[in-house]
């Protein structure tokens, strides 16, 4: 069953009802000021950072769930009012329509004879976000209407503003001047910070108390004064502040009236907050112009004024909204597909890319699923993020790998998570978890194959964020390296410390206390707990450090690298090889995990698809066999499950992954990032066929026809799908902040489609099915541009047979650098 579609010529996904499986949400904004809008205008906003510098209130876990918090719109006529997206007043409409585009939501909603159109956007180089109000009278009689606005300021730090009430209550403070609502609490003392919401139009009137807005027991449903058709002029004075104007429109049949909204944000110097202070001299009139409670300061206005003044007139909106439609134009144009599957291209083309875009962007910080209150940005995931968006913006490739960087510890180890804001390690997290320290090897090596930028790592960059311990990046790359080699277990293993990329695979915690982070206790020393797909990773990742060394002429380095990565293959076949699969790990009493031995989990996915493709077992046919298995025991029609057995008990020696129930999350669930590690390995060995069926199983586009099923949005990847073990099997959860987005990315553009930046140039090495007959891709690297034709006419899935570059031929499968700025065209016959 589906929910809406796909206009692909307008890169849209359309929503034609707003009663969707759960909400569907977009994102707006690219630089520091980001949003979440769901289809019916829920969601929040924030700057930079959705902890400590949040705009506006959001209430997870909502019931109803589409009214949490939102930017909502209330028409009022002659006694009937009702939301153009459908929620918060829930009216019904005679026409609804969402359109979630490339950082833009256009929503309309049709009732009694108005159409209501809104745009929602963040212009480029802004801090606020822009609405675009039309208001349409369809009928053939004239309409005197009031357009209600509203939203609810969050008392900035998200944590506190949800839990910290005694204070809360007592603190709330606001300005309204003219047709603007300034929210200021706590600008008096610590902060040089407030927000605003304006309209360019003269207002009947306003309210900013929630309570006066609302009624004492009303809903977002029934706001008193919507009700009522009248503003209460409330000016907040603690309690919860909130934003709300009523405009007046009068419309003759067929007429229409447009408005500009802006929400935004502003930072001020020490000496410029204040445009009047208590105890001065009000030579300006500047109370009369301001609403203020009396005795407090009036916040200098200007950068707002400033920021209103900019598009307060349609054709500026509309020149921002154009700037921004060729700003994500040119970013997806670096990589362009074209093939005989409508699915295939939309995912390559728009979608997958444009998500990738978002994790750079947010990592696992703020969705309706994560609350932007406990996490800042992984280390591991921002690591991995960068691969999928390293090719649309090289130059914040290279600035978020030296900010990562420099939150790497002198031991090579690495803060798991840092804050956005402040881009320092989260102390309250804390480091050891074994595998993240690979992760920057694996980015900057991709990086630099993209780029070109070798000089990357001369630059000097601290450890711990402390400026007297940097050294250059390679130093980082190296400690990284040894980090794994001087943190081995009893089989030579990589010991896993607090965890790997499992995050719930907690082998040291032991934990019988109810509440306690399975991630932050440990209660064992960690000196015998191994992980086998950290193993794999080094495999992979140490292989790549060992190449890049090379190509910067130290072959000592890169001998000594390579040695290491051969010891532990070897110490991966001989230990952690169990027969027709590789292990998972080694508990903290050296008991194999993820065995034929074991009662439960007796294979997990992550290690498979890191050891394949680390080539461990490709030459005796032990890799091919691992595959197998994975189909035969983890296989479902919605993709590839984590474990199989479920597990059915709590396992202290195993942590949280044995708390969830069979089928959900790490317990058996479908965690699609992971799925991607095995598209890529079935590629490795040329099973192209295979590899391409696994991409469609959990591929949103392919999802769309199930969406009853899936819940989630058909337009981009979720976390996790539940699995076969479930109740709720192929129910998703946890869309838009995944790994999923990057990894899936690099399996079809460069594993399966096999477009690869290397070091000298492109490589061609596709492993794709059998039936295709060919391809068409445009890609961009290093200034210039590629127009590649991949025609398959032995219909094999791997192998190049002739690689012509500009009419004439190529030894090998990799494109050479030309670096002439200038566009060229390549023939690949594959066989």
């Amino acid at each position: 069953m589906k929910f809406g579609f796909f206009d692909d010529l307008n890169k849209e996904y359309v929503i034609t009802t707003p009663e969707t499986p759960y909400p569907w949400i977009n994102y707006l904004g690219s630089q520091a000021f980001f949003s979440l809008i769901s289809n019916t205008a829920g969601g929040y906003s924030f700057y930079k950072d959705a902890k400590l510098r949040r705009i506006t209130r959001f209430r997870y876990n909502n019931v109803p769930l589409d009214i949490g918090g939102g930017r909502y719109y209330y028409l009022y006529d002659n006694g009937d009012f009702w939301s153009p997206g459908f929620a918060p007043a829930k009216k019904e409409l005679e026409y609804y329509e969402c359109r979630h585009g490339m950082g833009y939501t256009k929503i309309t909603g049709r009732r009694n004879g108005i159409e209501t159109k809104i745009t929602f956007f963040v212009p480029l180089n802004y801090n606020g976000e822009v609405h675009k109000v039309s208001i349409i009278n369809t009928s053939n009689q004239v309409k005197n209407v009031k357009l209600f606005s509203f939203l609810e300021w969050c008392l900035w730090n998200a944590g506190e503003d949800a839990t910290n009430f005694q204070r809360n209550f007592s603190t709330g403070e606001v300005e309204v001047k003219g047709s603007v609502i300034y929210h200021k609490t706590e600008y008096k003392e610590r902060r040089d910070h407030y927000a605003f919401f304006s309209v360019n139009a003269p207002i009947c009137g306003f309210d900013s108390d929630r309570e006066s807005f609302l009624g004492t027991y009303n809903g977002f449903d029934n706001p008193q004064v919507v009700a009522s058709g009248e503003s209460k002029n409330s000016v907040a004075d603690g309690w919860s502040p909130i934003a709300s104007h009523c405009v007046e429109i009068s419309l003759q049949p067929k007429e229409s009236k447009e408005l500009v909204f802006i929400l935004g944000y502003v930072e001020n110097k020490l000496e410029e907050k204040w445009e009047y202070q208590v105890g001065k001299v009000d030579t300006d009139e500047v109370l009369l112009s301001s609403l203020a409670p009396n005795g407090t300061n009036v916040i200098n206005k200007k950068k707002a004024e400033e920021m209103i003044s900019k598009y307060s007139t349609l054709k500026a909106v509309d020149q921002a909204f154009l700037e921004l439609n060729e700003y994500w134009e040119k970013l997806l144009s670096k990589y362009n597909v074209k093939t005989h599957d409508e699915k295939l291209n939309r995912m390559v083309n728009i979608w997958n890319q444009y998500q990738c875009m978002v994790t750079f962007n947010l990592s696992r910080s703020a969705s309706y699923f994560e609350s932007g209150i406990g996490r800042g940005m992984g280390f591991r995931d921002s690591n991995q993020d960068l691969l999928g968006f390293v090719h649309q913006i090289p130059d914040r490739a290279r600035e978020r790998i030296i900010d990562l960087a420099s939150t790497q510890l002198p031991d090579g180890g690495a803060y798991h998570q840092y804050q956005p804001l402040t881009k320092k390690g989260n102390d309250e997290i804390g480091g050891n978890f074994n595998d993240d320290p690979l992760w920057l090897i694996l980015a900057v090596t991709a990086y630099i194959k993209e780029t070109g930028d070798f000089d990357i790592l001369e630059v000097n960059t601290p450890y711990d964020n402390k400026l007297e311990l940097a050294k250059p990046l390679s130093d980082h790359l190296k400690k990284a390296f040894n980090h794994v080699i001087e943190n081995l277990g009893p089989h030579g293993l990589p010991l896993i410390g607090r965890a790997d990329w499992n995050d719930c695979l907690n082998l040291n915690c032991f934990s019988m206390e109810p509440g306690e982070s399975f991630q932050t206790v440990t209660s064992k020393d960690g000196k015998v707990a191994e992980s086998v797909m950290i193993a794999g990773m080094f495999t992979y990742i140490g292989e790549e450090y060992a190449i890049l060394m090379e190509k910067v002429g130290n072959k000592e380095e890169s001998f000594r690298a390579m040695k290491e990565v051969e010891n532990m293959r070897e110490a991966i076949m001989k230990y952690g090889y169990d027969g027709a699969w590789f292990l998972r790990a080694y508990d903290d009493y050296g008991r194999k995990i993820g065995s034929e031995e074991c009662e439960e989990g007796k294979i997990f996915i992550e290690s498979q698809g890191f050891c394949v493709m680390g080539k461990c077992g490709l030459n005796d046919g032990k890799a091919l066999k691992a595959l197998d298995s994975v189909e035969e025991r983890l296989g479902t029609k919605f993709g590839l499950v984590l474990n199989n057995p479920a597990f059915t008990r709590y396992y202290v020696e195993y942590g949280e992954i044995s708390t969830y129930p069979a089928g959900y999350k790490e317990n058996a669930g479908i965690f699609c990032h992971n799925n991607a590690w095995i598209m890529c390995s079935e590629a490795v060995v040329g099973r192209g066929d295979k590899a391409f069926d696994y991409y469609t199983r959990i591929a949103p586009a392919y999802t769309e026809e199930f969406s009853e099923i899936h819940r989630l949005e058909p337009y981009v990847y979720a976390q996790m799908v539940a699995g076969k073990d479930a109740r709720r099997f192929g129910e998703a959860k946890n869309s838009w902040l995944t790994g999923t987005a990057s990894w899936n990315f690099v399996a079809i553009s460069q594993y399966i489609l096999g477009i690869k930046p290397e070091y000298d140039g492109l490589m061609i090495d596709p492993a794709i099915p059998t039936a295709w007959d060919g391809y068409q891709i445009t890609r961009e690297f290093r200034g210039d541009r590629y127009d590649i034709t991949i025609q398959n006419p032995y219909h094999v899935s791997k192998g190049v047979k002739k690689l012509v570059v500009d009419g004439k031929e190529v030894e090998g499968n990799i494109i050479p650098v030309f670096g002439d700025g200038l566009e060229h065209r390549v023939k690949v016959t594959l066989g």
